[in-house]
This record gives C-alpha cells, structure tokens and sequence, in this order.
C-alpha cells in the first residue's frame, strides 16, 4: 500500500488506531513496522490518545480478595463499572509477590518481593513488553517508597527512590531515568519531614511531580503535617500547605490521592465521628483548598475515599466491599452494585493504552525465570540474611 499512498498518509491513518490494531500491522510490512516501533510516532500516538480518549476511558483498579492473591483488572467509566481487561502476571509467578507502584502513559511500575532485592520492573501490559531495571547502589534497605513518572521536559520516565530509616528520616535519594537506564544520587536536601509510612510504598505522580504526606512532631506532643512533592524535571523538593483542620491531626489518618488531571486531594480516614474530604481547585494554590465531603457514622459504617470518576464524582468503598458514586453537587451516593473484595488498594482514573516500550521492551513471553529468581548472591538461603548489595 506504501507504494500507492504517501508515508504522510499512512502516519495520519496509523495513529488513528487502537493499539491492539497497530500491534497487528506491524507485521503487514517491514515499513509499517518501522513507522509504528519508530519513538516519534509512539509519541505522537500517546498524545493523540491522551487529548480525544475514547468515551468509556478504563480506570486502572487495583483490588485485593481475601485469602486469595492480589487482581489487577481495568474497568470502564460507566455506571457498571464493566471489567476491561484483567491484567495477567502470571510471566511473573516465579516471585513470591509483587507491588504495584504505580501507572503513567499506560506503563505499569513494579517491584518484586522480598523488597529488599531491589528488583524494579516496567511493564506495559497492553503490548506486553516489559524493561528490568539495573539495581540501585544501597547497601542496606529498611523501608522504600517510590514514585514513579514522566517528565514532560525530556520525555523521561523516571522513577524516583527514597530509602527511609527506622525513625522516618531519610538517606539521599535516587533517581532512575529509563531513557539513560541508570540510577543516579539526587543533588537537592530532602526535608526535615518524617515520612507517613501508612499510605504505602507508592507516591503519587501529579502535575510533573510525585507527592507524598510528611509530618514533624512539635514540642507539645502535636504534629506538623504537609504534603511534600519532588519535580522530576527540575530535580527539587517543594512543600505544598494542608487545609487548617488537618494540619495538626495524627498524621496516620491522612490520606492523599490524585485528583482530576492535574491536582490532589486529602481524606481523613474512618476514625472519628466526622471525616473530612479535601481537593484542592487549582494546584499548588493553598488558598484553593475546599472541602467538598464530610464523612458520618451510620449503619452501613463509614465510606472510604477511594478515588475520582472523570465526571468529577467521587468513589467510595461501602462496607470495605462494594463500589458506590457519590455526586458532590447534590451529595447523593449511588451504590454500583460492584463487589470489589475485601480491600481495594486503589483505583487510578483515565489509563490509557500506549505503544510505550515498543521500540526498546523485552517481550514478556521470553521473560527469564533466572533473571527473576532470588539471586544468591545478595541473600544468604541458610542463615536467612540479607548480604550487602552492590
């Protein structure tokens, strides 16, 4: 076909196209291979999804089932919820288990336990092509959290590392870029902010920065929270102020999560008779912060915040099994029907499918059991120790 109709024609046809659809044409020609697997044309097929998504865009829904092992599904942004797809890892079901850090431009971040062996995967699902990350330079892990992101200046995906001791301070940390696939020290001083280690390994990746809930114990037995952010395009920390209210609370209640596009929201956990859900309007504006929910006791128990709809309404976990939505203009909770289990992790809006990791991603089907395997060199199997890592 290349032969009747310009290249110009054929880029602007191809990137009108799902990505299931593009992963078959690259088999119709070497040409069309070459343009599809080419990095500016990835690009510019994950921008033109990005702006004109499709109608039902899927959510990304991490959920947990009792007595059973962690499911990962996505599903659509309808009033059902209707499944999308279930995302398989059973290429990784050498490794005892896994975590999900997080998800940008339809990549997937994740670390393999034991956490301590370091061993850093990205994977996009949709194309199932995966990159193994070179192990970072720490000699003795205690507690990770990471973030993972793009940074829109370079076209970098980045994951960003911090080691944190027992005492919540933090050692220096690291950066990895995809594109220089190395791992370096960051240059800026972190804050004198202790980590809130309830919310979990991941940070959340907002506005060009991942963010995350800090706190200082004051002299009078309080606290001092705010939410703390690392820009990974300019490489520095800055501090974002909370509400009044929960700027003194115990810092284990707080719950932050991304909210719309581009800004975040904070919840109080289920512990008092009255909860409190926050956004804030316009990023990085204190100012802006409303508080648009307000969490009572009643027979059903408290609703946990578990996320945002693209139409703006929240979701909310009822009886810490079934999915509900709740209008904030008219504050009516519409319970979906939806069984999600026993815990829902989390609940990430607007995936998207992408043709990132096409041109340099492993097929996943010749992933390696050996790559993944306990290395012994880094744990000790008959004392049960972990050994220094390079």
């Amino acid at each position: 076909m290349s032969d009747y109709m310009p290249v110009e024609v054929i880029l602007g046809i191809l990137q009108r196209l799902p990505v299931k659809s593009l992963v078959k044409c690259r088999s119709v020609c070497k040409t069309w291979n070459t343009l599809i697997c080419d990095p500016s044309f990835i690009s510019t097929h994950l921008q033109a999804s990005l702006s004109t998504p499709p109608i039902n865009t899927p959510f990304l829904l991490f959920r947990y089932e009792k007595n059973s092992p962690k499911l990962y599904s996505l599903h659509y942004d309808n009033d059902g919820f209707d499944e999308f797809k279930q995302l398989r890892f059973s290429p990784f079901a050498c490794v005892s288990d896994f975590v999900v850090l997080g998800s940008c431009n339809g990549l997937l971040s994740l670390i393999l336990l034991p956490g301590y062996l370091l061993n850093f995967l990205l994977w996009n699902p949709s194309i199932q092509k995966y990159i193994s990350l070179p192990k970072p330079s720490i000699s003795e892990v205690v507690e990770l959290n990471v973030g993972f992101g793009f940074d829109s200046r370079t076209n970098y995906y980045k994951l960003f590392l911090v080691e944190v001791e027992e005492d919540g301070s933090w050692n220096k940390p690291c950066l990895f870029s995809l594109n220089e696939n190395c791992w370096k020290r960051v240059a800026a001083t972190p804050p004198n902010y202790t980590f809130d280690d309830v919310t979990g390994i991941s940070l959340h990746f907002v506005n060009g920065a991942v963010h995350w809930l800090g706190y200082q114990n004051r002299n009078d037995n309080g606290y001092l929270n705010a939410i703390w952010g690392f820009d990974l395009s300019a490489e520095v920390f800055f501090e974002i102020s909370l509400p009044e209210s929960l700027i003194g609370l115990w810092p284990m209640v707080l719950l932050i999560m991304k909210y719309g596009e581009s800004s975040i929201a904070v919840s109080t956990r289920p512990m008092y008779d009255e909860n409190e859900l926050w956004v804030m309007k316009e990023y990085g504006v204190a100012e802006s912060w409303t508080k648009v929910l307000a969490f009572h006791s009643n027979r059903r128990g408290f609703p946990i915040v578990s996320g945002f709809r693209k139409n703006g309404q929240v979701l909310l976990l009822v009886d810490y099994e079934e999915l509900a939505s709740l209008d904030l203009n008219c504050q009516q909770m519409e319970p979906r029907g939806v069984k999600v289990g026993t815990r829902l992790f989390r609940v990430e809006g607007n995936y998207v499918e992408s043709l990132v990791l096409l041109d340099k991603g492993v097929d996943v089907p010749s992933l390696s059991l050996v790559n993944l395997a306990i290395d012994s060199s880094d744990y000790d199997e008959s004392s049960g120790e972990e050994s220094d890592m390079a």
